[in-house]
């Protein structure tokens, strides 16, 4: 037994035990003829029951399906700054985040091809409610974040979160992805919560903050897809904030919107590993001797770095021209591109209602917005 049993992921001596126990599940057998369409139930069947390790599972199974889901779904992903990245070092990963399943997925496969260290991930223990759902999870070395608990329970979970990772960073060099703040980013604006270092500081116990961070090797990484597969479903709680109203999901909201992420069309995808925060620390933390000013410090230098190396697209700058009523960035798009864009939006939403169509061009042009303010200083 250990302290991490209630939200590790499995460890290799669990996996070949889990995946049998999940290999006949209706859901597995919709994954792998998906993956697999032109592959034998029995072939398939055998070669999970012969599988020991999460990085197997991982290879020969879940890299495949997530290759399918790029050739039904995408024009192709591309990714830039994993070269810096030493292959034998542990990286926390801090992220931009659009999609519940295929943001960590994604960084995964481009591990795996460039044969650097995989992930490990958050997931919300709402997202994994059933037993399929929960072991398939941890065979993807999954670890659970508690949602919704009493605020002194919720402490008590942070820092056990907070320990795990830095367990997994230190003693098993094992990298790990988490967002910059809780939940995706519903409208575009992409900044890191400065709750979500407070949370990574709780482990630094026996160290200066200064080492402790310098200890996570923070890459932060930028991800963008040219279409949002959810982003109308988004949409309901962008205009719940606008009225001032409190949001309530609706029952398997969630379920929907991994669907939607996986299946919905993304066209190109782009993700960028930052350099590694390391020496920039050293000037925050002699000037700064706050902790909350210090942190805050960290967040913006993550900032920094997502913000800027965010990949922009032909959708992106339609939805500022057309938010903005100006041609300011008429030379990054076809009138091709412009033409999809605006058809996606009528498609999308009730474009006589302002706010909504507001909300929808928002959530493309604010990474153009926020991406200019670099250029200008």
């Amino acid at each position: 037994m250990s302290k991490f049993d209630e939200i590790r992921s499995f460890d290799d001596c669990e996996v070949n035990e889990a995946i049998k126990s999940i290999v006949r599940h209706p859901m597995m057998k919709a994954l792998m003829n998906f993956t697999f369409p032109d592959v034998e139930c029995n072939i398939w069947t055998d070669k999970l029951k012969e599988t020991h390790s999460i990085r197997d599972f991982q290879k020969d199974f879940i890299s495949h399906t997530i290759r399918k889901i790029l050739e039904t779904s995408s024009q192709g992903l591309t990714y830039s700054g994993f070269d810096r990245l030493d292959k034998n070092t542990a990286y926390l990963f801090v992220s931009n985040h659009r999609d519940i399943v295929l943001d960590t997925s994604l960084l995964n496969l481009i591990l795996l091809e460039n044969e650097h260290i995989m992930t490990s991930s958050a997931i919300g223990n709402n997202l994994v409610q059933q037993n399929f759902q929960y072991k398939l999870a941890k065979l993807n070395r999954n670890f659970l974040v508690e949602r919704g608990l009493p605020l002194r329970d919720q402490l008590k979970s942070s820092k056990l979160m907070s320990e795990y990772i830095f367990h997994l960073l230190s003693a098993d060099n094992r990298s790990v992805w988490i967002a910059q703040r809780e939940g995706r980013t519903k409208d575009g604006n992409d900044s890191t919560q400065q709750g979500i270092l407070k949370m990574l500081a709780m482990a630094s116990e026996g160290y200066s903050l200064l080492e402790f961070f310098k200890k996570l090797k923070i890459v932060p990484l930028s991800i963008s897809y040219e279409y949002d597969p959810t982003d109308v479903l988004k949409m309901p709680q962008l205009l719940a904030k606008h009225n001032d109203e409190i949001y309530v999901k609706a029952k398997d909201e969630d379920f929907t919107t991994m669907m939607s992420g996986v299946l919905g069309q993304k066209k190109r995808i782009h993700l960028h590993a930052g350099e590694v925060l390391e020496k920039e620390f050293e000037s925050i933390f002699s000037e700064i001797h706050h902790k909350n000013k210090q942190l805050q410090a960290v967040a913006q230098l993550i900032d920094d770095s997502i913000i800027p190396n965010y990949k922009l697209w032909p959708s992106n700058y339609v939805a500022y021209d057309m938010l903005h009523n100006t041609d300011a960035f008429s030379g990054h798009y076809t009138e091709k591109e412009q033409q999809l864009f605006e058809r996606r939006l009528e498609m999308r939403i009730d474009v006589s209602d302002p706010v909504l169509r507001q909300g929808f061009l928002a959530m493309y042009a604010n990474p153009v917005i926020n991406n200019l303010k670099y250029n200008l200083n």
